[in-house]
């Protein structure tokens, strides 16, 4: 077998017997092809190694049909999820997908990981930012590659979008509120998360214009553990009827622990949780949360880089904000009905 460099299209041609224009029909997408010939086409570039000259089909057509998405994890719940939203998204559109994740062990960087992309065939770049980058503020995208963050801060010089982070939780901690509950006590997410730093500024601030002094902070991982170990503690809080935890993992670890420390849940403490991730993993889900348009959010995100690779130029300094939903299920109690 050539090595797939050396590999020529009048190569695959001779192979499937046909012409070299046919073969660059089907290299191309072309619906001006018959099935079998498709197919005959396809085999003798599989068995041969050839792949498309993708610079060249830029060239011809403007446009590489690949977008780029950077990301730390892509194991994450809310990164999967939107991960999912901007490969369907491409794939409606006739767009593959090229996945990168940030360098490990040194500071991540935009333009590290923009520098990358440009070696590659693609048309624009997502970014997920659930942790900070150094260059968040000083990055500055260049004409020809698009650039759309997925973050919970505006950037200066790229369009911005994400869900609403804090404003979930203002939502959440009202909603405990107006349960009758007179405070709320709080899990939040590791440090080094965006996201985990905006919801628990939001519960702060929500609770001190409510003239509410917040009680004591919990941190977890995002891991169904930590939550477990917090509630166990939060149990022994003579004041603590309701719990908001950063996400649903630590809140269903969290009713666990409460309910293993001897606590009713909601009876004795209420609690609530974010993203909406155990529908269908957890049966007979009870647990009142937050839902996040995680898809919707990716595949905007794509939409947002196409209209840029049409000339269209999108606001900077602002967030476009797929705002969550709550749902509400049996994990609150409502103190006012009573």
């Amino acid at each position: 077998m050539k090595r797939a460099s050396s590999v020529s299209m009048r190569d695959v041609a001779k192979l499937a017997g046909v012409s070299s224009q046919t073969v660059s029909r089907v290299a191309n997408n072309n619906s001006d092809v018959r099935p079998e010939t498709r197919i005959r086409v396809e085999q003798a570039m599989e068995e041969l190694g050839y792949r498309p000259n993708y610079a060249a089909r830029a060239l011809k057509h403007g446009t590489f049909k690949d977008v780029g998405v950077v990301l730390f994890d892509m194991t994450a719940f809310g990164n999967a999820h939107i991960l999912n939203g901007i490969v369907n998204a491409a794939r409606d559109h006739g767009f593959a997908t090229t996945i990168r994740a940030f360098e490990s062990g040194s500071p991540a960087t935009l333009q590290n990981a923009i520098d990358q992309m440009k070696t590659l065939p693609v048309d624009g770049v997502v970014f997920i930012l659930e942790q900070k980058v150094a260059d968040f503020n000083t990055f500055k995208p260049t004409a020809d590659l698009p650039v759309v963050l997925i973050s919970e801060e505006p950037a200066n010089h790229c369009p911005t979008i994400d869900t609403d982070q804090y404003g979930t939780s203002v939502t959440l901690v009202d909603y405990l509120l107006s349960k009758g509950h007179k405070n709320v006590y709080h899990i939040a997410g590791p440090s080094y998360s965006v996201a985990a730093q905006s919801r628990k500024r939001g519960w702060e601030d929500i609770l001190r214009q409510k003239g509410i002094a917040p009680p004591s902070l919990y941190i977890g991982d995002w891991d169904a553990d930590s939550g477990y170990q917090a509630g166990l503690a939060l149990a022994h809080e003579p004041d603590c009827t309701a719990v908001y935890a950063a996400n649903d993992q630590m809140a269903y670890g969290c009713i666990l622990g409460l309910r293993a420390a001897g606590k009713r849940v909601p009876e004795d403490v209420s609690v609530v949780g974010v993203d909406d991730s155990l529908r269908g993993v957890v049966p007979r889900l009870g647990l009142t949360t937050m839902h996040a348009k995680f898809n919707e959010l990716g595949r905007e995100s794509f939409e947002m880089v196409l209209r840029q690779c049409d000339g269209e130029k999108l606001p900077v300094g602002v967030k476009t904000v797929i705002p969550p939903i709550l749902v509400e299920r049996a994990s609150v109690r409502d103190l006012n009905a009573e």
